[in-house]
């Protein structure tokens, strides 16, 4: 009986050990390929518009400006947008409300192409955590000082002034936020009750639903009244700059 048992275990042994095998499914090499596939073709003569995201990104200051500028791709006569996410790993990156992306770049290893507008949208940590972050602050100060216009949504703007990007220049962000805002930087110019401001290359919004209005405003700059119209209205938003509150120093 002990040899039959013994006899049995033999036989069925090897595929046990193959299924309980440690051995991953896929080769990391496969994933890294896997990767580079999926990330996005860039329109040739368009402009390449970063999004800064990391674990606790909120959705609505990601996802307004990228429908907005992703939409210029589908308007002829202009020259339209690369929209991409750039982070600072290659695995998933968690939204605050729960939705999980794969970015298409990663700062710290990666080759990003040039960057002509950089997104930072508000995250969940923007206040405290992320603002040690030096590798992430160096990030945005180097791709800053290069890109045609900066842009932030909500608590954005305090990675921003972390960077030293706003200092001699109006800005604002989330309203509760604002006391904090200016006691953190009490150095810089901050403006309330206005959903927007402008000043220089910058571009700093309240954040929420309003950060439509911001990146239509930004269109609007690059493409003129008429074509920001007809991309507020591809999302069924009523759009006309004269009714925003908003503040552009000249």
């Amino acid at each position: 009986m002990t040899k039959l048992i013994f006899w049995i275990a033999s036989l069925f042994l090897p595929a046990l050990w193959a299924v309980c095998s440690c051995n991953p499914a896929v080769e990391p090499s496969s994933i890294q390929e896997r990767i580079q596939q999926a990330r996005p073709q860039l329109i040739p003569d368009a402009y390449n518009v970063a999004f800064l995201i990391m674990d606790g990104v909120y959705n609505t200051e990601l996802t307004a400006p990228f429908d907005i500028f992703q939409h210029t791709q589908y308007r002829e006569g202009i020259k339209p947008m690369n929209v991409f996410l750039v982070a600072n790993t290659d695995d998933l990156v968690q939204s605050f409300e729960g939705i999980r992306m794969l970015p298409d770049y990663n700062y710290i290893t990666d080759s990003i192409p040039r960057i002509d507008i950089l997104v930072v949208p508000s995250a969940e940590h923007h206040l405290d955590t992320d603002l040690k972050d030096s590798l992430m602050i160096a990030w945005v100060r180097e791709v800053a000082n290069e890109a045609l216009y900066v842009t932030s949504h909500c608590d954005g703007a305090f990675v921003l002034a972390q960077a030293g990007l706003l200092k001699g220049v109006a800005s604002t962000t989330f309203p509760s936020d604002i006391p904090r805002y200016q006691e953190m930087f009490p150095q810089l110019d901050v403006r309330k009750d206005v959903l927007f401001v402008h000043d220089d290359k910058f571009i700093t919004s309240a954040g929420g639903a309003k950060s439509f209005e911001a990146a239509l405003y930004l269109a609007e700059i690059l493409y003129g009244p008429e074509v920001a119209r007809r991309l507020a209205a591809g999302l069924v938003i009523d759009w006309n700059l004269e009714s925003i509150s908003h503040l552009v120093i000249e």
